[in-house]
């Protein structure tokens, strides 16, 4: 076996929201596509990359076991770590953004990363709703992906998000949740239709929503939620002949009985319940609530809270079939009602 300065080749983004075990891996093996390592190279020590890159030794170790577990690399009691193979058949890079994290976003990289395996290998960054912070993350960005997976929500600028999307190669690019208006080109898409999804969701729940006469929405001035999900929540009380009104502070907001209130952020419906409790009014008897995005606890919080939500699992499952076929489509993930307890 012989030595090698591996130690250039190894790099960790502090920006990424890749775990360092997986950037430390992904270091490797793109050192060995780019013919930078060799069968037989020797790798550095778990102490010896904990020392040098300031990593704790389980991320170093829990890296190299996962090299082990694909065969690349193997180990020799007392001498250490080596490269055991070449054929890594890892071609397809991902660079993977979204706004922020949350219970449904982590059902989308889940499904994304189990459905594509060990076929890819991905960095991962969170921008936090912030444009300036997506350019520059972009800007930062290696040249070397075969696709930008992005999920593009912002609080401010969103109109000139598109000029930014536009720099990308559109047969690199596919965008999640959302098509931003101005991207030109031929590009991939697994999306919602906001305002359709919404009136047809609400429409399902008709038959539980007619006991109430008012249906109010909970929809912070600086969210980065679509304003189509106000403009499908409006004709549908038009047409349907509800009282609505779009409240942008629950906290200040009255809560009477007769009314249905729909929040879309998951703080809001901490203190939407708080105050219910402090009511003393009887959830879906004198008030109905209805939950944006389905996550696991809310089939529990209340004996059950109704949700109106998108498949995100099979968000995550078309976007790495498109991924896997090469084939830059558009598919619309349509919304679901949940029903329970809460209406």
């Amino acid at each position: 076996m012989k030595s090698s300065p591996v130690y250039k080749l190894i790099y960790f983004d502090d920006f990424s929201a890749t775990p360092k075990y997986q950037q430390l891996a992904n270091s490797i093996v793109k050192a060995i596509e780019d013919g930078k390592l060799q069968v037989d190279d020797v790798l550095p020590s778990i102490n010896e990359l904990s020392f040098q890159f300031e990593i704790c030794r389980d991320t170093a170790e829990k890296g190299y076991k996962f090299l082990k577990n694909q065969g690349i690399i193997g180990s020799v009691p007392g001498k250490g770590y080596f490269i055991k193979s070449v054929d890594v058949n890892r071609t397809t890079k991902i660079f993977l953004m979204f706004n922020k994290l949350s219970p449904h976003k982590k059902i989308i990289y889940d499904s994304l990363v189990s459905t594509l395996g060990d076929s890819a290998t991905i960095d991962f960054y969170i921008y936090n709703n912030d444009l300036a912070l997506f350019k520059k993350l972009l800007q930062n960005s290696k040249n070397d992906y075969n696709y930008y997976v992005i999920l593009p929500h912002f609080i401010e600028g969103e109109e000139t998000a598109h000029k930014i999307l536009n720099t990308i190669p559109k047969e690199k690019l596919i965008l999640l949740d959302k098509i931003i208006p101005g991207v030109t080109g031929q590009f991939g898409a697994v999306y919602e239709n906001f305002e359709k999804d919404i009136y047809s969701s609400l429409e399902q729940a008709l038959p539980l929503l007619e006991k109430y006469h008012t249906v109010k929405i909970i929809f912070p001035e600086n969210s980065y939620y679509p304003e189509e999900i106000i403009k499908g929540f409006e004709s549908f009380c038009q047409n349907y002949t509800f009282n609505y009104k779009v409240v942008h502070d629950i906290e200040k907001e009255s809560i009477n009985k007769g009314e249905v209130f729909i929040n879309l952020m998951d703080n809001d419906l901490v203190v939407l319940i708080e105050r219910i409790i402090e009511s003393k009014l009887k959830v879906a008897k004198d008030v109905g609530v209805i939950s944006y995005n389905e996550t696991p606890l809310k089939k529990i919080i209340l004996d059950g809270i109704t949700t109106i939500s998108t498949d995100f699992e099979a968000m995550g499952i078309e976007t790495a079939r498109i991924i896997q076929g090469n084939t830059l489509k558009h598919v619309q993930i349509p919304f679901s009602l949940n029903v329970r307890a809460s209406l």
